[in-house]
């Protein structure tokens, strides 16, 4: 992302790095046709101004969008959170809102449909997560045997996993570190990093959160200085007021917690897999690969009933 001026004013371009993945400019795109779905919506979320698919321009599909005010509680805090315990409790009731608010919108109203692939988003999440890991065994020095009984994570999600439900708008990587948060306001300013939203089951963006959540068990340091500062939410009072927003019933919301420390554990152990082959950074990889041994611990909790996301 680089900040630019247009016109005398200043925005934001958004492209991929300078030697792109072979995935990059799909990913742009991706985002393009989000941003232009959300607007309009009471989602908050930066103002796309235009985008761009056509290669020949910059030699990467790019957008620009607005510059939001708002500050990520991942890098930085204001004066005014940093004084007042009750502005950054309100902040975590704010993105628990803004969640419902995603999860609220009709993907087929505002064009997003065209991200929705067929059939089950529940039953495909726990073979396509299987499968990932699976995948690591191509790095002859990675061990499975470094991480919680999988398996059995596995066994339980299956046998227990909700009937499927409208099929709503998803962030796929909501947390903390992905909201700009109101300076000096109990509001979220804008959701950013959109590059996994799809239309699947909206209630695994709330086990999202609630698995990424900076309390015990912590399983990821996510939330930066505002998470050091203390003073936020619970997770049960995030479920209560997502609920209290608009949101969708959350009575299950301990499988689809463990469902998302079970897939994001996966993810992360990917890295792990390519530390052992060299292909990655050793200390990066160790760390997440404890990130992902806590998340899979925790949603190994869940499943044998020793913990809850509700008190």
């Amino acid at each position: 992302m680089l900040r630019i001026e247009l016109d005398g004013r200043p925005v934001v371009l958004r492209r991929p790095p300078e030697h792109p993945r072979p995935t990059s400019d799909r990913t742009l795109t991706r985002e393009i046709t989000v941003l232009t779905g959300l607007a309009g919506t009471d989602v908050p979320h930066p103002r796309l101004i235009a985008g761009c698919t056509d290669t020949s321009v910059l030699g990467v599909v790019f957008y620009l969008m607005e510059l939001v005010d708002g500050v990520n509680p991942g890098e930085e805090v204001t004066a005014a959170q940093r004084a007042d315990a009750g502005l950054r409790h309100g902040q975590g009731l704010a993105v628990a809102r803004a969640l419902a608010r995603l999860g609220a919108v009709d993907p087929a109203a505002q064009g997003l449909d065209v991200l929705r692939k067929p059939g089950s988003f529940l039953a495909r999440q726990v073979p396509q997560w299987l499968g990932q890991l699976e995948s690591y065994r191509d790095f002859p020095e990675w061990d499975a045997r470094g991480l919680p009984e999988v398996a059995g994570i596995a066994e339980w999600l299956e046998a227990h996993r909700p009937p499927d439900a409208e099929p709503g708008v998803m962030h796929g990587d909501f947390h903390l570190n992905n909201v700009m948060l109101a300076r000096e306001r109990p509001a979220v300013a804008a959701i950013v990093d959109w590059e996994m939203c799809t239309v699947g089951d909206p209630l695994l963006d709330l086990g999202w959160l609630m698995v990424t959540w900076p309390d015990e068990p912590r399983a990821l340091e996510v939330g930066g200085p505002l998470a050091r500062l203390g003073g936020l939410p619970t997770r049960a009072e995030l479920v209560a007021e997502y609920v209290r927003a608009g949101g969708r019933d959350a009575t299950r919301i301990d499988w689809y917690t463990a469902l998302a420390g079970f897939k994001l554990g996966i993810v992360l152990e990917g890295t792990w897999a390519r530390a052992s082959a060299g292909e990655a950074p050793e200390e990066v990889g160790q760390r997440l690969h404890d990130s992902a041994v806590a998340l899979l611990t925790t949603a190994g909790r869940i499943a044998e009933g020793s913990w809850s996301v509700r008190p």
